[in-house]
Order: structure tokens, then C-alpha cells, then sequence
């Protein structure tokens, strides 16, 4: 999937990923049914092998014909007919979330947490073309966010300088977090009060500043953190929470932002809102009645009592720590610019080049000894048969996704035998006891690198039928080659299971990096955290064995030379997902040659003694004899083969 589709139908569902983990409970990631995919039943009997290789046709619930013969794809609940081919429909990995709003300022969307109050936003750019770059070193260590506090009076348009400089940044991971939500929770006393415009909102008592210097600070370290909403209408919280991940820039606003001591320590950039307190007046009187419900004599009455002097007791005292008084709010250009460059400036100069760091120690990681935690599959006979099929360029497509398979049950069983286990003892049919083990841990997530990671999902499923899984998209930066987060889904429990990050192939290691730095990031503890690929570089494990000493590196087999140019593994096995997906112009031209250059099928003796047809021939027909071709071979066996 392209990241514009991807995009497109974020946009369309609603959804805000850079949150990156919204309310995942079920085993894919809080799935649910593509409408799209539609169970169908194919009859292929009088469709040439040429169509049935190349093309690929999808069907609307309507009747269609296929070679003049009428075709009607079948409901869910339509029974097939016997000896049709049904194909399963393909779960969604992304939730649906109506609640979310969205809104566009410029060419960016904005994520909001839904609600019609403009206060209470989440702001965030969660899947864009341009990716988050790395926050981290070549070590593993964090590179602390960027945070802003912006501090004022009440509707003194905090929130709309906020939005601007985030427009202006051209950053796309950026949070923009809320005051209003960590309003404490009232009490019923206190809930009459509030009704009755006589509890002061505007007090440092009525904010939980335990809870939002928790928040910041995880914010500021790169971790996930969740969000109380707060509903203004009922003064109270809301019973989900909104979690958010992923910022290069933090922005807090809020009236009394700079109230603490420990929350100044914490902010890079501290700025305050200038404006008159007629004008802020105005904007509460027509926010509060036309977006609260509130009384124009409530309003006022709150005001005078509260809102004013808690101003000039607590907000406007703290102007002294702002580095940039902002007069006239989002109205000053002027002001925005500057503060624009000033983080873009920074930013700049805190950013890390990853890949370099990477490349330049290849040659010191190729010196050094394996890792305790790097485990090789036992390198069988069987299994040098298996990687020898898949290494070879001549093999076909269904061929190399077939031997990869079994390489990858193989892979998920040894990863398996390295869980810690229990000793437990169970009654058997005779009623009698046998001393055997379990899990300690009892749930697994596999986490795939998308997209050559996604083909060990089948995998992991069939051998662990709980297990659940989350995507991690990551890829390489033309421009400077630096690998970027585009996207990520993981379940809402995952700090709880014990995580295989799936990925088919590690070359340098830099992506592998990112994803094990994302999970611990979700607090995934380090040694609950396995890294499982089917071929792997020597540099690669030593990469990443070096930044996270106790993630466990398990494979099928390890190659010890990188390609400087390309960065593939020497010998290798090419580029898993392009042959894996039917995607590699080399395994296209080699099955091309078996079909002709318009597709069609050749007929020659030569063609049909070839090993790779009479492999796929004999394969199909659950035949180990030695086969017999002639000259004779009509060409429905030389489509059986496919």
C-alpha cells in the first residue's frame, strides 16, 4: 500500500495515527471488516492461464461477466458452491475512530481529540510523505523533544498562536497539548459549585499538576503518554483517554503554564500572550454562550469573581519567564515568524544522522564477536536446502513464496523455544498426571516491519493462534538515505506482551533500530523484545546488539559482507519484498520467459522439460516421483503448475 492510499483512507475514516496506538484491543489491532473485500467465487475453468497469471480483477457486488459467462460475487453470508475456490476476507488493521475531528490549515491536517471545544485539542500530523526522522543515536539514546509552553490570560488567543506556528513549522510530528485537560476531577460538592458558576476554574488547586508534569516529561523523553479529555459541559472527565506519540515538537499551551517551577525547567521556549482585557472578555462571553450552553449573567458573574483576579494573582505575574511576549496573539505575524525560525533552528541542530553513524561503524562491528543474544537457527542440512531455493535468482515467484514459508514456521518455532517457560502439570484422557510447561508470558505480539515483515505474520498466526499483531512503517529518506517513521498501529496493551518485531531481512540495522526504539518508547521493557528475520548481516546484529544489548536476534542465517553501494547483504538473497511480492523485474522477466513476451504460454519441448515448470507441475499434483514429460504436455498441466 502507497502512502497516498494510505493516506487517502486515513482521511476518509477519520482516524488520527499519530497517536499511533488508538484503542487496539482485539488480536489485529481493533479490526474490523474490510467492505471492500468481498468474499468471491471464482471459476477459473474457462479463463486462459495467461489472464489467470497477469491480471488481477476485482469485482463490485454486481453481476459481472468473465468471457461472456455471468459472474456474481457472494455476500459474506452467500454459502459457495462446492469445489469453488473462497477467498478469505482480508481483516483491516487500521480502527475507525468517529469521534475524531479533522480539520486542514494549509496543506496539513489536524487531528483534534472531538470535541467542538477549540481548547481541548490534540494536534498532530500523523501520516504525511515527509516521515518523522530519527530521535535517537546510533546508540539508541534519546533526542528530547523540542517544548514550547505558551502561557495567558483566559481567550487571550493562546490556542490560535499555537495553530499558527505549527502551520508555519513544516514539521510534521508535532503534539499540541491542552491545559484544559488536566482539570482535576470535582467531587459532588464540588459539581454544584461548578453548575452554579461558583467554583473557580482559573485557581492552580483546580488543575492536577502531578499528573500533567508526568505527561510533559514523558512527552519531552519520546514516550507515549494518555490524555484525559475534559468536557466543559458536565466539569468532567471523559471516560476514554486519548494517547499520543511521536513528537519532534511539543506545544503547550495553557493559562497557567508557567505556575510551576518544574514545568519552566522542562520548556525549551516559553511565550506569552499579550492581550487586552476587553478583548479577551468579549471572546469568553461569545465562546462560552454559543459553544458552552453558559447564561450571559453566569458568564459575567464567573469572570468578575473568578477568571480576573486569578489573572492578575497567578498568570500575569509569571510574564517575567517568557523569552517572547506575543501582543495581539495570532494576529502577530511578525512574532510567529520569529518564533518559527527559532525552532526551526534548533531543531536543525539537534538533528542526528542515524545511517552515517551506522556506516561508518560497519567495518568496527564486522571485527567484533557475536552477542549472547543472537541466536541461529541449527544450520541442517534441511535448511541450507531451503535458504539455497530461495537465494537462487533463478527460482520462480510461487516457488521463493513457498520455501520462504518454510523457512519462516521454522523461524517462529525456534523464537518460540526461547520464551521463558513454567513447569505445570495437566490430567491427561487417562486421568492420569504429566509434568510438562508453559509460557510465562501468555501474550505474544508480533510487530511487522511493513512490508516484506508483514509475510511472517501468516506465520506467527498459525503457530501462536492468540498472538496479536501491530505495523511499523519505515523507510529510507531519498535524500539523505536516513530512515523515517510514516506510520504505526500497535495494540493499546502491548507494554504487556512479549513483542517479535518481524522484519525478512537486516542489512545495517537501521530500521530495526527505529522499531525497537518505538516499542520501548510504548514501555516495552527491553529483554521482553525479540528481533526475528530470515537472513540477517553480521554488522546488522552487531548494530543493534550494541544499542540494545538485551533484545534477542533470532534467524534462519547470517551473512557476513554488506554491499556498500546497495547496502544488500553479500551473498544475499536480493530484495525479499520486491521477489516476495512479485515486484522484481529479474523474477519477472525469468517467469516471463516461461510465458512468452505477450504472456502467452510456450508450448516447446525445452520449455516444458524446464526444471522450474516440472517443479511447479509435480508440486501442484503432490507428486515426489521423478516426472515424465513428452512433447505431448497439453497446456492446462503447464497451468495446473501455477
Amino acid at each position: 500500500m502507497s502512502i497516498e492510499d494510505a493516506t487517502k483512507e486515513k482521511k476518509f475514516h477519520g482516524t488520527s495515527d499519530s497517536n499511533v496506538t488508538d484503542e487496539n484491543q482485539s488480536k489485529q489491532c481493533d479490526s474490523d471488516y474490510d467492505d471492500d473485500d468481498e468474499i468471491l467465487q471464482n471459476d477459473s475453468t474457462n479463463i486462459s492461464p495467461t489472464l489467470a497469471k497477469r491480471r488481477v480483477s476485482f469485482f463490485t457486488k454486481q453481476n459481472k461477466t468473465i468471457n461472456g459467462k455471468p459472474h456474481t460475487a457472494t455476500s459474506p453470508s452467500t454459502p459457495a458452491s462446492p469445489g469453488t475456490k473462497m477467498r478469505r476476507r482480508r481483516l483491516r488493521t487500521t480502527s475507525r475512530s468517529g469521534d475524531d475531528r479533522i480539520s486542514f490549515r494549509g496543506q496539513k491536517p489536524i487531528y483534534t481529540a472531538g470535541t467542538s471545544d477549540h481548547r481541548q485539542m490534540l494536534c498532530h500530523f500523523p501520516f504525511c510523505q515527509i516521515g518523522r526522522p530519527a530521535w535517537y543515536n546510533a546508540t539508541g539514546e534519546i533526542k528530547e523533544a523540542f517544548m514550547i509552553g505558551i502561557c495567558g490570560g483566559s481567550a487571550s488567543g493562546k490556542t490560535t498562536v499555537a495553530q499558527n506556528i505549527v502551520e508555519k513549522l513544516n514539521v510534521p510530528w508535532v503534539t499540541l497539548l491542552c491545559m484544559d485537560s488536566f482539570y482535576k476531577v470535582l467531587d459532588d460538592e464540588q459539581h454544584e459549585l461548578a453548575n452554579e458558576n461558583d467554583y473557580n476554574f482559573d485557581h492552580p488547586e483546580a488543575f492536577d499538576f502531578d499528573l500533567l508534569l508526568e505527561t510533559l516529561r514523558n512527552l519531552k523523553m519520546g514516550k507515549q503518554v494518555e490524555i484525559p479529555l475534559y468536557n466543559f459541559t458536565t466539569h468532567s472527565r471523559e471516560s476514554h483517554t486519548k494517547i499520543l506519540y511521536g513528537a519532534s515538537v511539543v506545544i503547550f499551551e495553557g493559562i497557567l503554564s508557567f505556575a510551576s517551577k518544574e514545568i519552566l525547567e522542562i520548556l525549551d521556549m516559553k511565550i506569552f500572550v499579550d492581550t487586552d482585557a476587553d478583548i479577551r472578555l468579549a471572546r469568553r462571553l461569545e465562546r462560552d454562550i454559543s459553544e458552552r450552553g453558559r447564561e450571559i449573567d453566569g458568564v459575567i458573574q464567573q469572570y468578575t469573581r473568578f477568571v480576573k483576579p486569578s489573572y492578575d494573582h497567578y498568570i500575569a505575574p509569571t510574564m517575567i519567564y517568557a523569552d517572547l511576549i506575543v501582543p495581539r496573539g495570532g494576529e502577530n505575524k511578525i512574532a510567529i515568524d520569529l518564533i518559527v525560525r527559532h525552532v526551526n533552528r534548533e531543531l536543525h541542530s539537534r538533528g542526528v544522522k542515524v545511517r552515517n553513524e551506522l556506516v561508518n561503524n560497519l567495518g568496527l562491528m564486522r571485527d567484533l564477536r557475536m552477542p549472547d543474544t543472537f541466536y541461529l537457527v541449527e544450520q541442517t542440512a534441511q535448511i541450507k536446502y531451503l535458504h539455497t531455493i530461495i537465494r537462487n535468482k533463478q527460482t520462480l515467484r510461487d516457488e521463493f513464496i513457498f520455501y520462504s514459508k518454510r523457512l519462516m514456521r521454522v523461524l517462529i518455532e525456534y523464537a518460540l523455544s526461547l520464551l521463558p517457560f513454567e513447569d505445570v502439570t495437566v490430567e491427561t484422557p487417562q486421568s492420569l498426571l504429566y509434568k510438562g510447561k508453559k509460557h510465562v508470558y501468555a501474550d505474544v505480539c508480533g510487530v511487522s516491519i511493513v512490508r516484506a515483515g508483514e509475510c511472517l505474520e501468516p506465520a506467527l498466526s498459525e503457530v501462536c493462534k492468540d498472538a496479536k499483531i501491530g505495523k511499523i512503517l519505515i523507510q529510507t529518506n531519498p535524500s539523505n538515505g536516513e530512515p523515517e517513521l510514516h506510520f504505526l498501529r500497535l495494540p493499546r496493551d502491548i507494554a504487556n506482551a512479549y513483542v517479535f518485531i518481524l522484519d525478512a531481512t537486516i542489512a545495517t540495522g537501521a530500521a530495526a533500530l527505529m522499531a525497537i526504539r518505538v516499542l520501548l518508547d510504548h514501555n516495552v521493557p527491553e529483554d521482553r523484545i525479540a528481533l526475528l528475520s530470515l537472513l540477517v548481516s553480521k554488522q546488522g546484529v552487531q548494530t543493534v546488539a550494541y544499542a540494545f544489548p538485551k533484545v534477542k536476534i533470532v534467524t534462519t542465517a547470517c551473512d557476513t559482507q554488506l554491499d556498500p553501494d546497495t547496502g544488500f547483504i553479500c551473498p544475499g538473497l536480493g530484495n525479499f519484498g520486491d521477489r516476495y511480492f512479485g515486484t522484481d523485474p529479474i523474477g519477472s522477466d525469468a517467469e516471463d520467459s516461461a510465458y512468452g513476451q505477450g504472456g502467452n504460454i510456450n508450448s516447446t519441448v525445452d520449455l516444458l522439460n524446464s526444471p522450474q515448470i516440472l517443479s511447479k507441475i509435480n508440486h501442484r499434483r503432490g507428486d515426489s516421483s521423478p516426472p515424465v514429460i513428452s512433447g505431448s504436455l497439453d497446456q492446462e498441466d503447464v497451468f495446473a503448475a501455477n
